[in-house]
């Protein structure tokens, strides 16, 4: 059979490590795909730095759109990121009657529908295995692999930035701000790491997760992103004490009355498996009604384990060109016209227990006014830790671990305790999941 023609647009870290894993495994590839998978021609800012990297073995171009508008391109392979000038190129590129592989999270989590019903529409495949969780075939799991199932919910860690900081703040005892420099240092943190601490790169492929698994449009705009800048490291300390670890997940609940989509530091057993993901690996859990949980774990970023993702994506696409589009594996794993319209909750709704941390008097009474408050609003204590102060010191921290309830109650006790006289400051909350 003819090779699959590929127009490769940026040749950085993820771009290199394509075109470096493509060419290694050439002959396993064309074995599994049925035919040779080459890398015709490649568009990248840097045209000498491109040339370098492929040896001259391919076309080199500094114009992305000449890769789009070529007519011996089948498939674009989309990696320059961000939401303007790619997202002009993969809809020419459909336009153009090309499948296009991306790992442009960004990009889908906010054009994704624009973009679906384009391609639907001409005919031709969009992938984006290394969108979320880079190696670890997340979206082919709830896409295929699980359909014969009800998606409860989903929850994973799914930016690795953010987990080596809090696996540095827990082992040890570092702040926030120190560890984020020794991240940048390392190569873990972008110069500018907003998008991975603040949560919002984790929210990208939340959303991506929930519209496959629950078979609804992608809405970016609805979920809840909390990143982990506001973290103690007192908590983290506090969370051991209690049998826990603060991991930042993306979780994705099917309701009936909607979905929670939501992204914040959180609470786990340390004895749940993704308690113990450390350092910069991701890893998803999955709760189906048929298979129960199961677990995804690996590499969730660099040059190779996106790089096979990619490839994965190519390999999908050279055995599917000829098939009918109507027979292809939908984009967001339901029929197009079988998506459903259910809404994303606000966060107040979302159903979950919660970690609060008050520094209080140190006089008889405060803890009997707290647990009033928040039996006053249906909330029941699961756990507590009271520190002694120190000698001399006349205020102390106490910890609460509530059952779950609606955060909206939660809100309503915490205005009520931070009203009282005897507790200073702001009451630190934290949402805790037994992801049973």
């Amino acid at each position: 059979m003819n090779p699959v023609n590929v127009g490769l647009l940026g040749i950085g870290t993820v771009g290199g490590g394509t075109y470096t894993v493509l060419a290694r495994n050439a002959a396993e590839i064309a074995r599994r795909a049925g035919r040779p998978i080459n890398i015709t021609v490649v568009a990248d800012k840097n045209p000498a730095r491109a040339r370098e990297l492929t040896g001259g073995n391919c076309q080199i171009t500094d114009d992305a759109f000449a890769v789009v508008n070529d007519p011996t391109v089948d498939v674009v392979v989309e990696l320059i990121g961000g939401y303007g000038v790619a997202k002009e190129l993969v809809l020419q590129a459909i336009e153009n009657g090309k499948h296009v592989v991306t790992a442009n999270k960004a990009l889908l989590a906010v054009h994704g529908n624009e973009i679906f019903a384009a391609a639907q529409k001409k005919g031709v495949t969009v992938a984006f295995e290394a969108a979320v969780a880079g190696g670890i075939p997340i979206i082919k799991a709830l896409r295929e692999g699980l359909a014969a199932n009800r998606i409860e919910w989903a929850a994973g860690i799914i930016n690795g930035t953010t987990n080596f900081i809090l696996s540095e703040m827990r082992d040890k005892g570092l702040p926030f701000a120190e560890v984020l420099k020794e991240a940048q240092r390392l190569g873990y943190a972008e110069a500018d790491p907003t998008f991975d601490i603040e949560g919002v790169d984790a929210a990208h492929k939340a959303t991506l997760m929930a519209s496959i698994a629950f078979g609804i449009p992608i809405q970016f705009d609805k979920a809840y992103v909390e990143g982990i800048t506001k973290l103690e490291a007192i908590d983290i300390k506090y969370a051991e004490q209690l049998g826990y670890r603060i991991k930042l997940l993306g979780i994705a609940r099917q309701r009936e009355d909607g979905v929670e989509l939501r992204v914040h530091p959180t609470l786990v057993p340390a004895k749940r498996l993704i308690a113990n993901v450390e350092g910069a690996m991701n890893a998803v859990l999955v709760k189906g009604d048929a298979v129960g949980a199961t677990l995804y774990y690996g590499k969730g970023a660099g040059a190779e384990p996106t790089a096979s993702a990619v490839i994965a994506d190519l390999v999908d696409v050279a055995r599917s060109a000829a098939v009918d589009p109507d027979n292809r594996v939908p984009h967001l794993a339901f029929q197009p016209d079988q998506l459903r319209d259910l809404p994303i909750l606000p966060i107040a709704e979302a159903e979950t227990a919660a970690y609060l941390r008050l520094r209080v008097e140190d006089k008889p009474g405060v803890l009997a006014d707290i647990t009033r408050i928040l039996a006053d609003q249906s909330i029941s204590i699961d756990a507590m830790l009271q520190r002694e102060p120190e000698e001399g010191e006349g205020e102390t921290d106490i910890i609460i671990l509530t059952h779950r309830c609606k955060e909206k109650q939660t809100n309503a006790a915490i205005a009520k305790a931070e009203a009282l006289s005897a507790v200073k400051g702001k009451v630190t909350r934290l949402r805790l999941e037994t992801l049973q």
